[in-house]
């Protein structure tokens, strides 16, 4: 619990009893002034609620994020020892997949012919 709704929720008791003393003793001022207290209480007590859900919320958020980090490493280590495996058993295989993605990358990655003259780009 936040310090601000504990201060917030006793500047709401305190200004209801002055609000309460004022209206009693038919003393406006007083009346006024414990209203003002009152509510300012009030909207102490709401900054403190939502200082205390926004810090929920990040440590939620945090919880989560470590979760799913920790469910993500188990899954890389699981498939790294599949693909390790896989080399072991068949590794002329592996070598031809890795090259024909190592051709595949280099065909995606060199620039495009360039035309050799001003009509080439009108055939």
């Amino acid at each position: 619990m936040d310090k601000d709704r504990v201060a917030g929720a006793a500047n709401d008791i305190a200004g209801k009893a002055e609000s309460a003393f004022g209206q009693a003793t038919g003393n406006a001022a007083r009346d006024a002034s414990g209203r003002a207290r009152e509510a300012s209480g009030t909207v102490q007590n709401i900054y403190g609620q939502a200082k205390d859900a926004a810090r929920d919320l990040g440590d939620n958020a945090s919880s989560y994020a470590k979760d799913a980090l920790d469910a993500g490493e188990k899954y890389y280590r699981q498939g790294n020892k599949a693909v390790a495996s896989a080399v072991k058993d068949q590794p002329l295989g592996a070598l031809l997949i890795a090259g024909a993605v190592g051709f595949t990358l280099a065909m995606l990655m060199r620039p495009a012919p360039r035309p050799r003259s001003f009509r080439d780009y009108y055939r």
